[in-house]
């Protein structure tokens, strides 16, 4: 009994002391000078730019939808699709199931350089995504930057890609991008 006991006060302080930094998170979070402190802190200047992805034309949700119904069969758990995707937004290497890589326009409003979707025909909007700054020439050494990624907004079956320049200003780079399954 006292062993119960025991372990009933342990499980009950660990559930107390995770809601309480769960809590102090969530109100430092709320609070408007932590965020303002958070945004400051950040080193390298930014370019000013967009918090969000250009948006979806009915053409690419048109596409998207014929590539995610073509599909013979999503990759196996623990199996990865990639791609290697040039700077302009070709398509230089991939797996089956990469279908596209597209560039944005960077002329449009809304849209800078450094912007990429690339597609699949199944859906990840639920897997994990990497991406790294590179290009498949062995010969050559590819330029420094810096790379995020997520799933494209809208479109369950593609992902959205942001390169940028080692300033932070956007920029065009080439890069590999990894989805695991």
């Amino acid at each position: 009994m006292a062993t119960f006991l025991r372990r009933k006060a342990a499980m009950v302080a660990l559930g107390v002391l995770t809601l309480t930094l769960a809590g102090g998170g969530i109100a430092a979070a709320a609070h408007p000078a932590a965020q303002a402190r958070a945004e400051v802190a950040q080193s390298g200047v930014r370019q000013p730019g967009p918090r969000h992805q250009p948006a979806v034309t009915a053409a690419e949700s048109r596409a998207a939808k014929a590539a995610m119904r073509a599909t013979l069969a999503p990759p196996a758990p623990g199996t990865v699709a990639w791609a290697v995707v040039s700077s302009n937004g070709t398509l230089l290497q991939h797996s089956g199931n990469v279908i596209a890589a597209t560039k944005f326009a960077s002329n449009l409003p809304g849209q800078y350089a450094g912007q990429y979707q690339v597609t699949l025909d199944y859906d990840v909007h639920l897997k994990a995504f990497n991406a790294t700054i590179g290009t498949n020439d062995p010969a050559n050494v590819p330029p420094g930057g810096e790379v995020s990624v997520a799933p494209r907004y809208l479109i369950p079956n593609a992902v959205f890609v942001q390169t940028r320049s080692s300033s932070g200003g956007f920029a065009d780079r080439p890069f590999h991008v990894l989805i695991a399954n």
